[in-house]
């Protein structure tokens, strides 16, 4: 039996890497952390943030409120602090629903193509 290596799950994430995942600029997480109270990322010796997986969910959700629901970053404040439980579940609904539309549209365009064939 071949040897597998075990996955390594991450604890923490480098600035570069959550800016590449959320598309992001350093300086518009940096703001955050100074807007938003649930937001604190570790920060190393040499002052260096990293970021959690609470981190990135956190940051997973102002990002929802703020670049794709619209809200002011007070908006997305008070959300977060009112009621972040129904946040998220509007969240993890929003994301299924996208999901299940792009999966929609590849099958669309996969019948489009096999019917010009």
């Amino acid at each position: 039996m071949p040897y597998k290596k075990p996955e390594i799950e991450k604890i923490y994430y480098s600035m570069g890497e959550v800016t590449e995942m959320f598309g992001l600029t350093p300086s518009n997480i940096r703001y955050w952390e100074n807007q938003f109270e649930a937001l604190k990322p570790f920060k190393n010796k040499k002052g260096n943030r990293l970021f959690t997986k609470e981190d990135l969910e956190t940051i997973r959700l102002i990002h929802y409120l703020v670049k794709q629901r619209g809200l002011t970053i007070k908006g997305a404040r008070q959300k977060l602090k009112e009621n972040r439980e129904d946040t998220l579940n509007n969240y993890e609904i929003v994301k299924k629903l996208q999901d299940i539309r792009q999966e929609l549209m590849a099958i669309k365009e996969s019948l489009e193509d096999h019917d010009e064939n």
